[in-house]
């Protein structure tokens, strides 16, 4: 068993970094498909609109399937229909296939997040500590190799639709050939025990409701800075304080660079101090992080802000995945899809919300509106002690669902 759950965990990671490479991959190819079709970035912007809500419905049904069909038969399906569908875009000829280009390549990236980050839930209660943060660790991983694989294929006179099928062909081989090191099912992580008593009590499903209602709430908040940080970053260090360009475009890499290196850091330390420790303390830090980056008059302030920004943000979705999937491990899938679901609509709103408030203040005093958001996490990360991630401090309670009571 411990062989297998080790190449389990192993398959995770790929197929974290697979998520993540094509996401990534489409991403750097935007600005040649935009002009490939013709339209105008403002067009291009409510296509993208389109891309997010196939995610969203993907993830709902997602969610289901790994529960009645288990993450060992959705995790590979999910992975190989992204990867086919890498190139669609590209392809496309005019808006309109372009937009049913989008809507296919979104809901297969949501049916492979929800249902990766299921699996990762398993994973990590059969290992019986925290492994969900550095599953979260190796997506970013994905985008950059994404970012080196475009640079290369432009290097060697590849179009994008050459390198998206080149990529897409590689990522459905992957996603097929590592299905077989999944675990079968969410029954075969409860076996990393096989002396424990598998009938435990169900935990009170209103009880549950109510908790994954807060988990999803809390997932918008966390979610909707990580996108507004993504989107304004750059502009906020440009715009606001006057940097050169090629400094201003470090802002972001500041950021996503202390993101990496906290959910590389963040197992061992939810191992040490417990989850709930983790979302307050990194909710807390993002906010003095963000606050410094809003209120500061120099640069070098700025990038301090916004890498503390990054860094305690970090720790809070996988958290949050995990608890969600630990809450009722019977509905494991569902309940990561409904937090994961609406964590990714924030993430969507984020940088439109941060846009709307610049019609009323300047771009660095809408960044409080973060702030706000995650002095909330920081208060109400408590909710997370009923659902303790296996292996960190009150993790017990996470293997016995009966008392009342983390992804990208």
């Amino acid at each position: 068993m411990e062989r297998s759950l080790r190449a389990a965990r192993v398959a995770t990671y790929v197929y974290f970094v697979l998520c993540g490479t094509l996401m990534g991959a489409w991403v750097v190819h935007i600005p040649a498909v935009e002009a490939r079709v013709g339209i105008s970035h403002a067009a291009l912007g409510g296509l993208l609109v389109l891309l997010g809500l196939g995610a969203f419905g993907g993830m709902q049904a997602a969610g289901r399937l790994a529960d009645r069909l288990g993450a060992r038969a959705v995790v590979p399906a999910s992975g190989a229909v992204c990867a086919a569908s890498l190139v669609l875009p590209a392809l496309a000829p005019n808006p309109w296939t372009l937009a049913g280009a989008l809507l296919v390549f979104g809901f297969a990236n949501g049916c492979l997040d929800v249902s990766m980050n299921a699996h990762a839930v398993h994973v990590e209660k059969a290992y019986g500590r925290p492994v969900m943060s550095g599953f979260h660790a190796t997506f970013s991983v994905g985008g950059v190799l994404a970012a080196g694989a475009a640079a290369a294929a432009t290097a060697v006179g590849a179009g994008p639709v050459a390198t998206l099928a080149v990529l897409g062909a590689l990522g459905l081989v992957t996603a097929l050939l590592t299905a077989r090191a999944l675990l079968p099912g969410a029954a075969a992580a409860d076996e990393a025990d096989e002396g424990t008593d598998t009938s435990v009590a169900t935990a009170d499903s209103g009880t549950v409701r109510r908790q994954i209602r807060i988990f999803a709430v809390l997932a918008l908040m966390v979610m909707l800075s990580e996108g507004a940080a993504n989107d304004w970053s750059a502009l906020h260090l440009r715009d606001v304080l006057g940097a050169p360009a090629g400094t201003a475009a470090l802002a972001y890499g500041t950021f996503a660079a202390a993101m990496t290196t906290g959910r590389l850091l963040a197992d061992r330390i939810v191992a040490r101090h417990g989850s709930t420790a983790v979302l307050r303390h990194g909710a807390a830090t993002a906010a003095v992080g963000i606050t410094i980056a809003a209120l500061t008059p120099w640069v070098w302030a700025a990038f301090v802000g916004w890498a503390l920004f990054g860094l305690g943000l970090s720790g809070c979705v996988p958290q949050l995945l995990s608890a969600a999937g630990h809450a009722d491990p019977a509905a494991a899938g569902a309940n990561v899809s409904r937090v994961a679901g609406l964590g990714y609509l924030g993430m969507l709103a984020g940088p439109a919300v941060i846009g709307w408030l610049t019609h009323l203040t300047a771009l660095n005093h809408t960044f409080l509106l973060l702030t706000l958001m995650c002095a909330a996490t920081a208060a109400t990360a408590g909710i997370l002690r009923t659902t303790a991630t296996p292996g960190s401090p009150g993790g017990d309670r996470a293997a016995s669902p009966a008392p009342a009571g983390n992804g990208h």
